[in-house]
């Protein structure tokens, strides 16, 4: 199943928000600055609060773009995670198009005239079809992350302590709060807690061998504290490769189009 939020450190970020919950995401009701104006929440609470949100609502649909040196990938679907732990997407690469389906851990990809393949969660790398030739089986985390829950991916962001905003700004219709920030591979990817120390090595070492020193990323959080869109930027010797996801209620009519913003 996908990573849980931590608890203890959730706690704390929601014992500063208080009575926040359900304003502004920029302000706190009560707390203004020497000027009058609203002072803004920090960057952190926000979007440990918006993660939290996204992580009880019990599942969400995905729409996912990665453009890159290597081309243009994009899956679409919807996870469930919590008591049911379960996704199905349509996948577009390399390949064409695939079915990506996820239940109790275990991933089946199928393309059309092509025989299916199987893997679980914790080699769901194996399943991309650049992954042959590298350490472990680690492709740059595309299936990865396709199958995990987008609260826990902002939630390890925001524990980086890294985030600094950007302000407000128009993203489906509505004025959103955009944070942004950047850290080192090693750290970025230990913050997550979830990697045993080898497979840390592993990622950590495939991105350096690409010439990836730090990951960059960004995410945007809407009204009623929701997670609207995260995304991460990788720029190494090969070009860069920026992966976004957006997020919007499971079954929702409409989602977010990757390409605004």
């Amino acid at each position: 199943m996908p990573p849980a939020l931590r608890p203890a450190a959730l706690a704390a970020a929601l014992l500063l928000l208080g009575a926040t919950t359900g304003c502004s995401l920029l302000a706190a009701p009560g707390d203004r600055t020497p000027g009058g104006a609203p002072a803004p929440l920090p960057p952190k609470q926000v979007v440990l609060t918006a993660a939290q949100a996204l992580d009880d609502g019990g599942g969400a649909r995905i729409d996912v773009v990665e453009e890159g040196p290597a081309g243009r990938r994009t899956a679409t679907g919807t996870l469930t995670w919590g008591a049911r732990d379960e996704g199905a997407l349509t996948v577009v690469d390399e390949r064409g198009t695939g079915q990506l389906t996820v239940r109790d851990g275990g991933l089946d990809l199928v393309y059309q005239g092509a025989p299916p393949r199987h893997a679980e969660r914790g080699t769901a790398e194996t399943l991309d079809s650049r992954a042959g030739a590298e350490p472990g089986g680690y492709a740059g985390g595309w299936m990865t992350g396709l199958v995990t829950n987008p609260g826990s991916r902002a939630y390890a962001i925001a524990q980086n302590g890294k985030l600094g905003s950007l302000g407000g700004e128009q993203l489906a219709g509505m004025t959103v709060a955009h944070y942004q920030g950047s850290a080192p591979v090693g750290e970025y990817f230990a913050a997550d807690g979830e990697l045993s120390p080898e497979r840390l090595t592993v990622v950590v070492d495939w991105y350096r061998q690409h010439g990836v020193a730090e990951i960059g990323y960004d995410v945007w959080v809407g009204p009623g504290e929701r997670l609207l869109r995260l995304r991460e930027t990788a720029k190494g010797s090969g070009g860069t490769t920026v992966t976004t996801t957006d997020v919007s209620a499971s079954g929702a009519e409409e989602t977010t189009p990757a390409t605004d913003g």
